[in-house]
């Protein structure tokens, strides 16, 4: 490097620091550089040249004494302004399409550069300006401190007064009654109005002792309550153990009473079990069964109900369902759903899921027994439809004797015919509730028939003893509505059964040609009656319809599907009488309707004879007659006979030749008649006359 070239550099500042970079390189260079004798300042610039070694010190610290802040926070400010402002120039040429290394680009970054340095000088006097006020203010309060230890060391008296002033009592952070409330409460010797009325330091004295005297008075209190809660306690373990030991004791006793029990017929564990599990029914169910149980109690002691079924799952049911359950349940249902992505269900197979939910029933059901004197049971199984909100039953009869003798009689006790029209128009095939229908054209249910033989009868009558009501005929809902028809629904369940067993014991005796008459009917028929009954058969509903002489009880509208239809044939002689009978399954209450047809010398009917007709008319409308004694169960046996005597009398007088001879000579006649015609009807005397025992026309 040439002599020119190190005239022509320029000064170069270093920090005044021992072993700084820019010594050490002035040492390489073989120059010495001398300082002027004693220490070094710290922060001290110097400017030398390497030739003449002329050394000029730059402090900082000096020129921050005579730099004004506001001014260099102007200067700041406009710095940072004049900065943005080229910034934004360069962009501007930038986006003109100005090359980077194009003359007002590279002045606008010197600048830049002069103002970054102007902003770093700037920074570092405000580190200095800070680190100067902050030693300032150490050594102000090192010479506060020193100077009032000395002074109170001098004058210990100032230094005890001066900590009473600023002292905080610990009595302050106590929460006092107000002063009116102590003066009104505290006692005259703690109070003391005379000398704290005038003094606020006795005041605060005498409410401190007051606090202190209150507070014994709670710790009392608390020491009292506490022995009492202590007591109590012990006196709850003590009760405890002695009904968790009673318990089992108690539990010893009720087995021990089982036989007890049962041969009072006071079963209090069965009425226990029941009572807990009745909460699980549902409210339809609930009222039948507290009904029910009301009616037996107060007026029929051969009625019990029971309640049976699962009632784990109808507990299942009244729960809400857990968050617990459906998180562990999404994972079986996915796997459920990847394993059935394949085989997607039919639109049938979802209508038969659809129809099963809608006619599920409820867990439990009720099971309602009616006995009778001769020991026969009516079992009545109740079903509540949760989806169709109805009611349906089963029903079953159990016997002491033997039923199965008689053919005829096989559908008698059919449950599924045994309730039919308990009540008038009442069959039980369809739903009570309007709404079903609605719900049945959703699943595709025609009609509600198709299931009765597996879900039960939905009666009506056996709406209302649940307590549902669907109709606007009366305005009683609920335990209401169930009381006031349990008593004559239950009668006429018992009459029913009644009814049934009898005409079970009749066609047994009338299927071998046998007609029973009981003693108290002896009167109603003549001593002796020459025609008997050949056989008695059970017909179809088709059959019947299908019979020629029965046709205008057809066209009447006498006949319904849930009748019961018999065949029964009376002879004498070569003459044989069809008798078709109609029974409603409202037996005795509604009396058996008989149509005849007379095979003898040609076929006759009630629609070309008047005689025959005459015979209906005395065996089908003359009820009262022949019904016996209450409740009429002899009425059918009664009504067959009669058709024989009518029979005796027709045959016997029924002219055969016109010599004026009465009867024919196959029949002799054997009953006194007082006259064989009657005007000019000719009608036989097929009437009798109780009093004479003479037949008389009608």
């Amino acid at each position: 490097m040439s002599s020119d070239a190190v005239k022509k550099r320029k000064p170069k500042v270093i920090r005044n620091e021992t072993g700084t970079p820019e010594t050490k390189r002035g040492r390489a260079e073989g120059d010495q550089v001398t300082y002027p004798a004693g220490p070094h300042l710290i922060g001290q610039r110097k400017l030398f040249t390497a030739k003449t070694q002329d050394v000029r010190v730059y402090n900082e610290e000096v020129e921050l004494e005579a730099r004004d802040p506001q001014q260099d926070y102007m200067l700041y400010k406009d710095t940072c302004a004049a900065l943005a402002k080229l910034m934004a120039e360069i962009q501007e040429l930038k986006a003109g399409g100005a090359k980077v290394g194009s003359v007002e680009i590279e002045e606008r970054r010197t600048q830049c550069s002069v103002h970054f340095i102007t902003l770093k000088k700037l920074n570092r006097l405000a580190h200095m300006r800070l680190k100067k006020g902050r030693d300032q203010t150490h050594e102000v309060n090192t010479h506060i401190v020193s100077s009032s230890g000395e002074f109170y060391n001098a004058f210990p008296s100032l230094e005890m007064s001066w900590k009473w002033t600023f002292l905080e009592s610990q009595h302050e952070e106590i929460e006092l009654v107000s002063e009116e409330e102590f003066f009104q409460e505290a006692p005259a010797e703690i109070s003391r109005p005379h000398v704290t009325r005038d003094d606020q330091h006795q005041l605060t004295l005498a409410r401190l002792d007051w606090e202190l005297e209150q507070r014994k008075r709670l710790a009392e209190q608390y020491k009292m309550s506490l022995a009492r809660k202590e007591k109590i306690q012990k006196a709850i373990e003590q009760k405890r153990e002695y009904l968790s030991s009673l318990q089992p004791g108690l539990q010893n006793i009720m087995q021990a009473s089982l036989p007890v029990q049962e041969y009072l017929a006071i079963p209090f564990e069965h009425m226990q079990k029941q009572a807990e599990v009745s909460r699980h029914l549902p409210p339809p169910l609930y009222v039948l069964l507290v009904q029910a149980g009301a009616y037996g109690q107060a007026c029929d002691k051969n009625l019990s109900v029971s309640i049976s079924g699962d009632v784990d799952e109808a507990k299942a049911l009244s729960r809400p369902p857990e968050d617990s359950q459906d998180d562990e349940s999404d994972s079986d249902a996915e796997e459920e759903q990847q394993n059935t992505k394949r085989r997607r269900p039919t639109v049938g197979v979802q209508l038969d899921d659809k129809r099963k939910e809608m006619l599920r029933r409820h867990p439990l059901s009720l099971c309602v027994d009616l006995k009778c004197k001769d020991g026969s049971v009516l079992h009545l199984f109740f079903y509540y439809l949760m989806n169709l909100n109805i009611l349906t039953v089963k029903t079953k009869v159990s016997t002491t004797t033997d039923l199965s003798g008689a053919v005829s009689a096989g559908s008698l006790l059919n449950s599924e015919s045994l309730l039919n029209c308990l009540y008038a128009s009442d069959h039980g095939k369809e739903t009570p509730n309007p709404a079903n229908r609605y719900q049945f054209d959703k699943v595709g249910i025609t009609t509600f028939a198709d299931y009765v033989s597996d879900l039960g009868h939905p009666y009506v009558w056996m709406q209302k003893l649940g307590g549902l009501q669907f109709s606007s005929d009366s305005a009683l809902t609920g335990s209401a509505l169930s009381a006031s028809h349990m008593e004559r629904t239950m009668k006429l369940l018992r009459g029913r059964l009644q009814a049934r067993l009898a005409l079970h014991k009749q066609f047994s005796s009338l299927e071998h040609s046998i007609i029973p008459v009981s003693s108290e009917c002896q009167h109603l028929f003549p001593a002796k009656v020459v025609s008997g009954l050949m056989r008695w058969t059970m017909m179809s509903h088709q059959e019947f319809t299908e019979l020629g002489f029965v046709q205008h009880v057809l066209k009447a509208g006498l006949v319904h599907e849930t009748d019961l239809f018999f065949m029964a044939v009376v002879e004498r002689g070569t003459a044989r009488l069809l008798a078709a009978v109609v029974m409603n399954p409202r037996y005795p209450e509604v009396a058996p309707l008989f149509s005849f047809s007379l095979h003898w010398k040609g076929e006759r009917s009630g629609r070309t004879d008047d005689n025959l007709r005459a015979m209906e008319s005395e065996v089908n409308v003359f009820r009262s007659e022949l019904q016996g004694p209450r409740p009429g169960l002899q009425l059918l046996t009664n009504q067959i006979q009669r058709l024989c005597v009518c029979l005796d009398v027709y045959l016997e007088t029924e002219s055969q030749v016109c010599d004026g001879s009465e009867g024919p000579k196959e029949f002799p006649r054997e009953k006194m008649c007082l006259r064989t015609v009657h005007l000019m009807l000719h009608l036989s005397p097929i009437k009798m006359n109780k009093m004479q025992g003479l037949q008389k026309q009608p």
